[in-house]
């Protein structure tokens, strides 16, 4: 915030973790500083309990503090515009409404975003418009695929919070097909314990008949609902009572998925969970094993239904990753699933298919760099040309996939060290290697010197191997001597600038030619 340049920094840290202290306390500076904060949240009760949170630790100082959400009468919200227009509101906590064209401030200089993933991609355009000289700080445990991405090349910048809170258990994670005997026997031993019991049920319509089956299924239980067409007060009280404890099972919609915070809510049950995003699942996951009780989340799909493949791979990944820390991992996971969307455009996720991932990130990580003004050393291509078997037998790796990632290990190959590494794996998995097979490692050996000496070309003709050099600058009188003693008239030199070598090869066997091929450029980079 002390810089010149706008920050813009993803806060990446799991829930319960503490991102809405560091948000507190970079809030608190802005008004120190003069500048208004705008702190948008994703849902109306989260917005309301961020506002009680801001204004108990602003109490003893001179900050106006105030939300704008659904709860206000639409006089109340007319005052807020109002005064924000003129300065009297330093912090305005709210959901998408402040991004309305009716709400400006007089001077704001920290826009705080709580939990990006919430929101759609028109609501982000109309954020991009707030943040030109804005400093903007997102939080989330799960970031977007997109966002994420952006963050690993460079062009945001990113924090990671590690460490759980004293005391903080992980949550015990089960991933099984809906079992109203499991249902019950969880609720129960949560009552037992004198916990309370969060049931996620996603469809409005059906919630009432849902909380009357529940209370059925367990007649001791206090059991409420609650969604979003409920009007702001009926959802404060419900949640109000849930605090309390006065209620002990409470089926709700996602309304519940950010930042409400239930000490004593330590059981999660999602019903249909397929039918969730995974960085949903973890941040509802995330509504329980906030004290230091063991916290249960059974995460539930209907019996007998056939999972699409991207379902079945976030419900393994949900259950994959329940120690701390692992909100980071999830939204890698997301981005290994979903791809990293369009940066300059509105998809926030998608496969770059048409030049490959790798390829992608890197011309990216190259544009990064040149627009932060580092010297980027983009790697020339290297035309190899010889008459040489080089490649992988189907007798030696059959199955195609295993075949497509030793080609990508040897075509990473940028110094020679690796390739007996690579060498070694590949006898590890597959035994001894055929002639193709090692003739195509000679080659990526051959490439590396290439590299280094500025070989632009390779090209095998009958008997003989003309390299195309980059430039002359390594061709000195003393190594154009050490080159014509050890071949004799079997070299040649020609060109100027961008020079040129004839090399008449001894013999004509495969193996020769790669031997030759290498000792002139062994000589050449001693």
């Amino acid at each position: 915030m002390e810089s010149e340049r706008p920050m813009d920094r993803l806060l990446c840290g799991d829930v319960g973790y503490g991102k809405t202290e560091v948000s507190l306390r970079a809030a608190f500076k802005a008004v120190m500083d003069g500048k208004q904060v705008a702190y948008l949240c994703p849902t109306t009760v989260l917005a309301q309990q961020q506002y009680e949170t801001f204004k108990e630790r602003m109490k003893d100082y001179p900050i106006e503090v105030s939300v704008l959400n659904r709860f206000k009468t639409t006089k109340q919200k007319n005052d807020i515009v109002k005064k924000l227009k003129t300065g009297s509101i330093d912090i305005l906590i709210g959901t998408h409404r402040i991004l309305s064209n009716d709400v400006t401030f007089k001077d704001l200089g920290l826009l705080i975003i709580d939990e990006e993933h919430r929101f759609g991609v028109a609501h982000k355009e109309k954020i991009k418009e707030l943040k030109n000289n804005v400093d903007v700080l997102t939080m989330t445990a799960t970031p977007i695929p997109r966002t994420l991405h952006m963050s690993i090349v460079g062009i945001r910048d990113m924090s990671v919070i590690y460490d759980p809170p004293q005391n903080r258990k992980p949550i015990q994670t089960y991933v099984l097909e809906y079992d109203i005997d499991v249902i019950k026997e969880a609720i129960i031993k949560e009552l037992e314990r004198e916990g309370q019991v969060f049931y996620l049920y996603n469809k409005v319509e059906n919630i009432e008949a849902k909380a009357q089956e529940i209370s059925r299924l367990v007649p001791e239980a206090r059991v409420a609902f609650a969604h979003g067409k409920m009007s702001g007060k009926e959802i404060e009280n419900i949640m109000e009572d849930f605090a309390l404890k006065n209620i002990d099972v409470l089926i709700c919609t996602t309304i519940m998925e950010s930042g409400i915070d239930i000490p004593n809510a330590n059981t999660m049950i999602i019903e249909d969970a397929d039918r969730l995003g995974l960085a949903q699942l973890y941040q509802i996951r995330g509504r329980v094993g906030r004290s230091d009780r063991t916290a249960y989340a059974y995460i539930t799909y209907r019996k007998n239904k056939v999972l699409s493949e991207v379902s079945e791979k976030r419900l393994k990944a949900i259950k994959e990753f329940t120690e701390f820390g692992s909100g980071f991992k999830i939204a890698l996971r997301d981005l290994e699933i979903r791809g990293a969307g369009n940066i300059l455009g509105p998809e926030q996720s998608g496969h770059m298919a048409q030049v490959g991932y790798e390829m992608y990130t890197q011309l990216l990580e190259e544009a990064v760099k040149e627009l932060q003004g580092i010297d980027v050393d983009k790697p020339f291509e290297i035309i190899i040309d010889l008459k040489v078997s080089a490649y992988i037998p189907d007798e030696y790796i059959s199955i195609n996939s295993q075949k497509i990632e030793a080609y990508q290990d040897i075509a990473n190959i940028t110094e020679e060290e690796q390739i007996s590494e690579v060498c070694d794996e590949l006898i590890d998995r597959y035994g001894e290697m055929p002639p193709e097979m090692f003739n195509l490692l000679e080659i990526a050996r051959i490439k590396t010197y290439a590299r280094k000496l500025g070989v632009t070309k390779m090209m095998q003709n009958d008997d003989k191997v003309v390299f195309t050099f980059l430039d002359n600058s390594i061709f000195t009188d003393e190594k154009v001597q050490i080159l014509i003693d050890n071949f004799k008239s079997k070299i040649f030199f020609s060109g100027h600038n961008a020079p040129v070598v004839t090399l008449k090869l001894q013999s004509k066997t495969e193996s020769d030619t790669l031997k030759d091929v290498l000792k002139f450029l062994k000589i050449v980079i001693s």
